[in-house]
């Protein structure tokens, strides 16, 4: 008996739009041009615009044969479907020579020209780490990419939300031209997040720029700043209190050993924004500046500390001793401080007690993550006391350096300690502990 109906069909043709694009979601661009091949439904479903909304652009500095095309499929892919971006991240990955620089600015360039003319979503953009002081960046390709860029920025300042230029190693006059494209067009900004940290060049006082103060004052509205210690000033902070108390809640700070953190910042300067800026909290982030007299400039006990991440990275002073801090200027922030991390290679100084007594003292102190020199019964010690509600970790991470290259009986004790408290690790806490020969 002849059969005249028509073939059954798949289950994906009945598949719902929705769905469909959902399943495209998870595809890159060489998998979702092929499926876009298999019929109409399947073509349309790709050209949706919520697939096209975030993208991650990566030019990677060493060539090979599988990246010749990077720098066209860039542009192919913005003059298809930039105008339905929102977020954009460019990465640039070890530009290793003069060549290469020229002809991602170039590229840049055009890209950065048509999303600019076409693009009226835009509220997210990321080009981190463009190291824009290193030799392989000739002065006239510099030059040029800055300007494009800072025009791109003054086109999309009134959409623009998120900026991070984190690692572009400017000049002061440079960074204030960028950051100031964004006021451009209203001579006031209203972008919410900026991320500037090693945005500036080494070595640079910006803290004592009016150039600088000047621009900071255009934002009107900035809740999460991520920045530099160098930048700091009681200016700054008058400028921060007068135009964005009403949003401020973050701040982000990076001390980096190489960059000047010298100044003279009043505490009156931090209570003034901290109390006309009720959701503030800062975040510091110290790199190699470990000495007391250092961290007691900065550290002052008027700012409301959230976070603290201190990291000798293998300190050259062989003075400088850790206990001060850990008793005099932290417990400072016992009311308000949550996350801490240490990192410590200073092998002549052990810290259990002032370490315990510090995390005891800290009574909203969530997140402890150590690397140092310890005792391992300093963990039994830690976890006895969070077994007796003494205080209200939910993170420990511990790597307890040791001199020893044997490191058989210092496991073998940790793993007792695991198993005497098993039970409120594995119910309460994030826990990761080891030993680790130096």
């Amino acid at each position: 008996m002849d059969d005249d109906s028509e073939p059954e069909q798949s289950s994906w043709a009945y598949l719902p739009d929705v769905c469909l694009r959902h399943v495209f979601h998870w595809l890159d661009d060489r998998d979702r041009s092929q499926a876009a091949l298999v019929c109409k439904k399947w073509s349309w479903a790709m050209y949706s615009g919520s697939l096209w909304r975030s993208r991650t652009i990566i030019f990677y500095g060493r060539p090979s044969r599988a990246r010749t095309l990077e720098f066209q499929s860039a542009l192919w892919y913005v003059k298809k479907f930039g105008k339905y971006l929102e977020h954009l991240e460019i990465k640039l990955s070890n530009p290793y020579n003069t060549a290469f620089t020229q002809k991602f600015q170039m590229t840049m360039r055009g890209l950065l020209s048509h999303l600019g003319k076409r693009n009226s979503r835009l509220v997210s953009l990321s080009i981190k780490y463009l190291e824009l002081d290193r030799l392989v960046w000739k002065n006239v390709v510099r030059a040029q990419f800055i300007k494009n860029l800072a025009t791109f920025l003054k086109r999309m300042s009134k959409q623009l939300d998120y900026l991070n230029l984190k690692g572009a190693r400017v000049t002061l006059e440079e960074g204030c031209e960028l950051l100031n494209s964004l006021t451009c067009l209203t001579n006031r900004s209203f972008i919410s997040e900026i991320n500037i940290e090693d945005f500036f060049g080494l070595h640079l006082p910006v803290y004592s720029s009016s150039l600088f103060h000047q621009t900071m004052s255009k934002f009107h509205s900035l809740a999460i700043l991520t920045f530099n210690y160098n930048c700091i000033s009681d200016e700054l902070l008058d400028i921060l209190r007068e135009h964005s108390a009403h949003s401020l809640c973050t701040l982000n700070i990076k001390c980096h050993i190489h960059d000047p953190h010298g100044q003279v910042v009043w505490g009156m300067s931090w209570a003034n924004l901290a109390k006309r800026a009720p959701k503030l909290n800062v975040n510091f982030f110290f790199e190699r500046v470990v000495r007391h007299d250092q961290l007691a400039r900065i550290l002052l006990a008027e700012i409301p500390v959230r976070s603290i991440s201190l990291r000798s990275c293998y300190s050259s002073d062989p003075d400088w001793i850790m206990r001060p801090t850990l008793t005099n200027l932290l417990p400072a922030y016992w009311h308000v401080l949550q996350k801490l991390t240490l990192e410590l290679d200073n092998d002549h100084e052990l810290l259990d007690d002032e370490l315990l007594q510090l995390i005891l003292s800290c009574k909203r102190l969530l997140f402890l993550k150590i690397w140092a020199f310890l005792s391992v019964t300093f963990m039994e010690r830690l976890l006895q006391n969070r077994a007796e509600r003494k205080c209200i970790l939910t993170t420990i991470k511990v790597r307890i350096y040791t001199a020893q290259q044997e490191t058989s009986e210092e496991d073998r004790l940790l793993r007792d300690i695991y198993r005497k408290f098993k039970n409120l690790i594995d119910s309460e806490l994030n826990y990761f502990v080891i030993t680790y020969p130096m």
